[in-house]
């Protein structure tokens, strides 16, 4: 495979992945009807258009390589079945389970990221620049997330 084809493969898979994202956030803080919860509402719309710009930046990338954007979530799934149970955890309205899955899908795409990175492809500079960038960027929504489910479970566990 031409490495040209190879990038813009893997950036294909950075796309689905942001899919996955903004699926699962958007669909996370539509869950969320309390006005106690509502900062992590607020986070998780967020983390969807953040998500969304990052897609757009890699769509813009498969472009310019002349080659064409998926449009699809994640062919395995398994990303967006973690996004999944965030919908399943609000049923009964626990927040602290839903940002244990957003956790557990921030894992996921920081691993993809990382994968990304060490393809063995000649990665022109900015393409690895920006990859790189949104990696550090996705870090920080995943601490932000980790940050609050500690929050909750502290508050969980003083109840008990």
């Amino acid at each position: 495979m031409e490495t040209t084809e190879r990038i813009v493969e893997i950036l294909n898979d950075l796309i689905r992945i942001n899919n996955d994202r903004i699926e699962g956030y958007e669909r996370a803080a539509s869950d969320i009807d309390s006005l106690q919860h509502a900062e992590i509402k607020s986070l998780f719309y967020k983390m969807s258009e953040d998500s969304r710009t990052y897609k757009n930046d890699l769509v813009d990338a498969v472009l310019a390589l002349g080659g064409e954007a998926a449009h699809d979530t994640t062919a395995s799934g398994k990303i967006y079945r973690a996004w999944m149970k965030v919908k399943a955890t609000f049923s009964g309205n626990d927040v602290k389970a839903a940002l244990e899955s957003c956790e557990f899908g921030e894992d996921a795409a920081l691993k993809a990221y990382q994968d990304a990175l060490q393809e063995e492809v000649e990665w022109p500079q900015n393409l690895a620049s920006l990859i790189s960038n949104q990696r550090q960027e996705l870090r920080s929504s995943h601490d932000r997330i980790k940050r609050y489910r500690d929050e909750f479970r502290a508050v969980d566990n003083l109840k008990t």
